[in-house]
């Protein structure tokens, strides 16, 4: 809930609740003007002023002090004891014998002053008003069964069991359903503040159609096997300057290279699986596999280049580190979903397909390449990519793996202003390559002379 929607509930509920106030003064001041009944008219006076300097400080409460719970409660246990005043002179004010029905007024100020206590929607509050008046009512009638001749004692208890106990029995009611009104609205309130903290943790990781996805229903979440693109992002030699860079420098740099890269996944509909220190790791598909999903991780990709080298310029001018990004793609299985470790569960994928990705975002590195992907990727690919200085390469070994893997790279240009040039690769395409038309949109159809993916 924003700020300023919790303020004006806050203003309905004080506008409400001062109201309320007002009727039970009005009615309070009629009852003084048109009362009768000797030596009564100083009592009633008396519980006017009371209730007002009650009101006074209920609405200064609210209005300069509305966090302070047990002032709040102080002045309910107040407004209770109002109340037993009231009862006290229509049923121990009177004369020994006789009716001791309470007054209209009486029930009238009872009850709105019950719900005056309900509108604070604590169930607490609610209990101390409720079992003060109902404990000094029921006490009160007891005093007068005590107080009444033996002869007449079976006449009153009749009286009692059809009129008097009847309304205390409806007060109670009455207090009760207000009672489970105010734990109603507590559990709400509870569940509407851990799912906007759920939603908010997930929108840390997830774009928001994936975190509404999560958040209907839990299938998605469980570990299952499906086919997922996986993409590595790393800064080159931010540990060296990580190592001797200020606290300041550094939180601003990392913070604003992590909004750079989230903020483009998500834009492409991808999921941010973790951050590892400068390390961003990527997953499209998962937990909602798509048709697109490699259209969408690669140019997802292609976007991270063009904006991670206009931020390492944009360093550069500003006298910060200006450092190069590698980014890797690969297209395989892997096992997605919450994988519970005890105390700590995470939501993440596993599998062979993550170990390649990270190995070629470690390539770019060897390659000189801002971008690596894997064929098997390329495969994936739906539409024609976008046009750039590809350079396909076979039989590439990466490390700790025991089968190469063919890979496309993206050539770095010398010159942003030179000629397209003719690259050759040992065991790789010789291809006519022009430079990136970057930004393009996504999936552009390709130009004369572009090295392009075989698309599905």
């Amino acid at each position: 809930m924003t700020p300023s929607l919790s303020n004006d509930r806050h203003f309905e509920r004080g506008a409400r609740s001062i109201l309320l106030r007002l009727a039970v003064f009005i009615i309070l001041a009629a009852n003084v003007l048109i009362g009768k009944g000797a030596g009564a008219e100083g009592y009633r006076f008396a519980v006017v002023i009371f209730y007002l300097a009650i009101s006074i400080a209920s609405v200064a409460h609210a209005r300069f002090l509305p966090g302070r719970f047990r002032l709040k409660t102080l002045l309910v246990i107040l407004d209770a004891l109002l109340v037993a005043l009231i009862l006290h002179a229509d049923i121990l004010g009177g004369p020994t014998k006789g009716s001791h029905a309470v007054a209209t007024t009486s029930l009238i100020v009872a009850f709105i002053l019950l719900s005056d206590v309900g509108l604070t929607l604590q169930r607490r509050l609610v209990l101390v008003f409720s079992g003060i008046v109902l404990c000094a009512w029921a006490g009160m009638l007891a005093v007068v069964a005590a107080r009444q001749p033996i002869a007449e004692t079976a006449p009153f208890f009749a009286f009692v069991l059809n009129q008097d106990l009847g309304l205390i029995v409806s007060y109670g009611f009455t207090a009760f359903a207000t009672y489970l009104l105010a734990k109603d609205h507590d559990r709400t309130r509870k569940e509407a503040l851990l799912a906007n903290r759920q939603r908010l943790n997930l929108s840390r990781f997830f774009s928001p159609l994936v975190v509404a996805d999560l958040q209907e229903g839990s299938a998605a979440l469980e570990l299952e096997r499906r086919n997922a693109v996986i993409m590595f992002v790393d800064l080159r030699d931010f540990t060296r300057f990580a190592e001797t860079a200020p606290t300041r420098e550094l939180a601003s740099v990392l913070a604003h290279y992590r909004h750079l890269v989230s903020g483009t996944i998500f834009s492409h509909g991808g999921t941010v699986d973790k951050f590892i220190g400068d390390g961003v790791m990527a997953v499209f598909g998962q937990p909602k596999p798509m048709k697109d999903d490699a259209d969408r991780a690669l140019a997802c990709a292609l976007e991270l280049v063009h904006a991670l080298s206009n931020w390492k310029h944009q360093n550069s001018v500003a006298g910060l580190p200006a450092m190069n990004a590698g980014i890797g793609l690969h297209y395989g299985s892997v096992v997605g979903g919450i994988l519970d470790s005890g105390c700590h569960s995470e939501f993440t994928v596993i599998g062979d397909a993550v170990n390649v990705a990270q190995r070629l975002e470690a390539l770019t590195k060897n390659l000189s390449s801002p971008l690596v992907v894997s064929a098997a990727l390329v495969k994936q690919l739906r539409q024609p990519a976008p046009p750039a200085l590809w350079t396909m390469k076979n039989d590439v070994a990466l490390a700790g793996r025991r089968l190469p893997i063919d890979i496309w790279y993206l050539q770095t240009e010398a010159d942003d202003n030179g000629p397209p040039e003719e690259t050759a690769q040992p065991g790789g395409a010789k291809t006519v390559l022009q430079r990136p038309s970057i930004p393009s949109p996504p999936f552009a159809a390709p130009e004369v002379g572009v090295a392009d993916f075989p698309a599905r």
